[in-house]
């Protein structure tokens, strides 16, 4: 891929080249891009002295080729390689070593395994920040990587383990793909991730993991863990992630017990939770407090209780589809931020929680749906004279309580609930953070 921020310039490439004759290219001794990417190049087309004379060569770009081995020699003033889409099995040790200005390595898409890279493949070359290695056959992460990488493509290969230390001087790296490889439990250690301490994305997602691993970097932002077996998520192995917003557990064999009550406690950013394709028979205890968006589609949950959702107050989305919840008679959905009665709602509900929102209408077919309500809990919303249509409750045969305390006739009571409910949200991020300590 050719930078955008330069010109695309005249290239050879989209043609049926199959060899290269070095004399032609000896002529272009200033040449700082060569573009031969999908032609029909072969290792025994491209010989190695090839390069030899473009000694100003930055940029070459060789993928979809039919090459199986790399070049043996490259130019040293090169700053990005591009081999990916070829059939390469063998990389040498000068073709990206003693290259103090390489910056970008493309080798995805080849057939590349653990025998066919040096322990040297980057000696001399150690300002590399783009390590693309996808979809190859690597069963062990490369040995002596580049310090300054920051992003480091290792999906679709067949890691099973990563030996201690193999990460432990990317102190840079900012983003890490290990997806779709066949990673256990035992295959990672405490450290494994510990020195990556600028890690903010950690893709694990389609392994064989059984448990969230420990010794998480405390950077990270983005934590892709589904698609693997995993059953349980311990107390203490999230908590120390204080920068994380999206956690991604979606597609595994998690169960509502399997999930530690304390597990997201003190990930105060922690914004986005999916929990779908799992077995949770419940909603989890101890959801974060500031979700916004929780997915817990496709599971077996057959009911929803009055305190499921009593500490997400600034749930946005919920998703609860293809569940099991038959016939529910309690919703509780208070302290959110509706400013309309849901509709739609079940016909079986006896009791409907909808206090602490911004409510500031009830319509006349607000509860159509619902003739069996028994109870509705309407206080502390901004409800007005005027703004409660009287025959909305006229269908209500069973209704037995109508709470509407704390709306406009007791405005000043509101005000004094909202500070209150946001000095008992201080209170609790306090308590949190002393028991957190106390750990």
């Amino acid at each position: 891929m050719l930078p955008p921020h330069r010109p695309h310039p005249p290239t050879p490439q989209n043609n049926q080249l199959e060899k290269i004759y070095p004399r032609e290219l000896s002529r272009l001794n200033r040449l700082e891009t060569l573009n031969l990417q999908n032609n029909r190049l072969t290792s025994r087309g491209l010989p190695e002295e090839a390069f030899e004379h473009l000694t100003n060569l930055n940029y070459l770009y060789l993928a979809n080729n039919k090459l199986t081995l790399a070049p043996r020699f490259l130019p040293n003033a090169l700053i990005s390689v591009d081999f990916a889409a070829n059939y390469l099995t063998k990389i040498y040790g000068l073709t990206f070593g003693q290259k103090p200005n390489l910056r970008s390595v493309y080798l995805h898409n080849n057939k590349l395994a653990d025998a066919g890279l040096p322990d040297n493949m980057f000696n001399g070359s150690s300002n590399v920040e783009i390590l693309i290695l996808s979809s190859n056959f690597l069963r062990h992460v490369p040995k002596h990587l580049p310090p300054a990488l920051y992003k480091l493509h290792l999906k679709n290969n067949k890691l099973e383990k990563i030996p201690p230390g193999a990460f432990s001087e990317l102190s840079n790296l900012r983003e890490l793909y290990l997806q779709n490889n066949y990673l256990t439990d035992k295959g990672l250690d405490n450290e494994t991730f510990w020195k990556l301490s600028s890690l903010e994305y950690l893709d694990l997602s389609s392994n064989n993991l059984s448990r969230v691993p420990a010794g998480l970097p405390r950077s990270l932002v983005l934590l892709h863990l589904e698609k693997n077996a995993i059953r349980s998520v311990d107390a203490d192995v999230l908590t120390p992630i204080r920068s994380l917003e999206y956690l991604l557990l979606h597609s595994n064999q998690l169960r509502a017990q399997g999930i530690h009550p304390r597990a997201f406690q003190g990930l105060k950013r922690l914004h986005t939770v999916h929990l779908y394709n799992n077995a949770l028979e419940r909603v989890p205890s101890g959801l974060p407090r500031r979700v916004r968006t929780l997915m817990i589609l496709h599971n077996q949950i057959t009911g929803i209780g009055r305190d499921d959702f009593a500490t997400t107050y600034f749930l946005e989305e919920l998703n609860l589809s293809y569940n099991r919840i038959t016939s529910p008679k309690l919703l509780d959905i208070a302290g959110n931020q509706l400013t309309d009665i849901p509709e739609r709602l079940p016909e079986s509900l006896e009791y409907l929680y909808l206090q602490n929102n911004k409510i500031s209408t009830v319509p006349a077919n607000a509860f159509d749906s619902t003739p069996n309500l028994k109870g509705i809990f309407l206080r502390f919303n901004k409800l007005a004279v005027g703004s409660v249509v009287e025959s909305a409750f006229r269908r209500l045969k069973h209704l037995q309580v109508l709470d509407i305390e704390g709306n406009h006739e007791y405005g000043d009571v509101s005000k004094d609930r909202g500070r209150l409910e946001e000095e008992e949200e201080e209170d609790k991020d306090e308590e949190d953070e002393e028991e957190e300590e106390r750990w």
